[in-house]
């Protein structure tokens, strides 16, 4: 399955709760979103195979919470911790709901983490320790030695570094059984939302299924190679902006950040010639724009107004993502729901989001057959009744928008 939850008692398993509706909480409260009280204790990075096994996992949980303990005691003897495990302990709010998990400073309500759900692939509970596990899909650093793609171990097959957050709460099961109903709850929603019967389809079908596909344009291996992200300079003049319009990559993407949509004719970035529209940003002099909001990267961009020269790490992409669904006949739902062209929800592992499709985008194309100009209910048509392939091109709608002089651009 695309994301396995389990809670652990005394290291022993004891409740699998990754199919599970009923729960602790009440459906609708997790669509809003609920919120636990915990410590944060610390994180670490562990080499994790693709697809572990259960035992495997309780081990890599278990791992991680020996190393944060170890981590606190050598911080308490004032010894050098590891790098990366020494944090000290925080109380935090702990937000769970049907589309992400964030981590908040209790006292200030920063935001600490924000993990949308689907990336989450383990969560466990023992005793009073919660073990979130993700997996990291990014560079720590410009450094090719530090990229976090895959690593091969010594049997050969891939491995992955999972970012492993460790909590303390007295109500660490019921954050465990909560984070594994909001799964399920966010799977029924999103039938629902779209008149189909849950019950009309299996789980262990559309597992199966998905077992037996691939990623198509699995964002990892592009990310991965180093041909394609590159350090950029562009020197400006203080007090100029940099001269550009940056939108969201699209809730569906394996690094969720922003890009560039727009440049500033005679602008520092245009001038450059070193920046091209579609490219993703990762990082601005050294910070990262990895899962931030929009509205916080357009503010990190706007206070290098006074800077003379800006570093930014990007990725080539081009500004228009092509998107393959293997879809074997009618019975599997796509997995996903358009609003005038517009990708509006998508359900998390199904087969839409292995096949690159991503909220927020504007469809152009269906099958080489342009859908621009076409009416919301005939697109509806020709996806409900397509099978096989299903070949689309998309890009984020506010970057369709801004190309087709529907908005005009606002730049930073």
């Amino acid at each position: 399955p695309p994301c396995l939850v389990e809670a652990w008692d005394q290291g022993q398993p004891t409740t699998e709760v990754e199919n599970i509706f009923p729960g602790p909480c009440d459906p609708e409260d997790l669509i809003d979103g609920i919120i636990f009280a915990a410590n944060y204790l610390g994180s670490t990075q562990l080499l994790s195979d693709k697809t572990p096994s259960k035992n495997v996992r309780m081990m890599q949980a278990q791992e991680a919470v020996s190393r944060i303990k170890m981590a606190q005691k050598l911080a308490k003897s004032r010894k050098k911790a590891p790098e990366g495990e020494s944090q000290p302990m925080t109380e935090v709010d702990l937000f769970i709901s049907t589309q992400r998990i964030k981590v908040l400073n209790a006292d200030t309500q920063e935001t600490m983490m924000d993990h949308p759900l689907r990336t989450i692939s383990y969560i466990a509970d023992i005793g009073n320790i919660v073990v979130l596990m993700a997996r990291r899909r990014m560079p720590r650093s410009n450094s090719q030695d530090n990229v976090e793609a895959s690593h091969p171990s010594q049997d050969g097959k891939r491995q992955y570094k999972m970012i492993c957050h460790v909590f303390e709460s007295e109500d660490a099961q019921l954050i465990a059984q909560s984070i594994g109903q909001a799964f399920s709850v966010a799977y029924q929603e999103f039938l629902r939302a779209n008149g189909i019967n849950p019950e009309d389809l299996s789980q262990k079908e559309y597992s199966d299924l998905l077992n037996t596909q691939d990623m198509y344009n699995d964002d990892l291996i592009h990310f991965s190679k180093s041909e394609n992200c590159k350090d950029v300079y562009i020197e400006k003049q203080k007090g100029e902006i940099l001269g550009v319009v940056i939108v969201e990559s699209g809730w569906g993407s394996i690094l969720p950040t922003v890009i560039i949509a727009n440049m500033m004719h005679g602008g520092p970035a245009e001038k450059s010639g070193k920046l091209n529209i579609g490219d993703q940003i990762m990082s601005i002099n050294g910070t990262s724009l990895v899962g931030l909001p929009l509205s916080t990267c357009q503010s990190i961009i706007k206070g290098l107004k006074n800077q003379a020269r800006v570093k930014l790490n990007i990725v080539r992409c081009p500004p228009v993502t092509t998107v393959l669904i293997r879809r074997p006949d009618l019975r599997y739902q796509l997995g996903f729901s358009v609003q005038n062209g517009i990708i509006c929800s998508l359900m998390r592992g199904g087969i839409a989001e292995r096949g690159g499709v991503r909220v927020g985008h504007r469809i152009i194309e269906i099958n080489g057959q342009s859908v621009v100009a076409t009416p919301h209910e005939k697109i509806v048509h020709i996806l409900s009744n397509a099978v096989g392939e299903i070949h689309m091109k998309t890009m984020p709608a506010a970057m369709y928008r801004l190309l087709t002089a529907q908005e005009q651009p606002v730049y930073i």
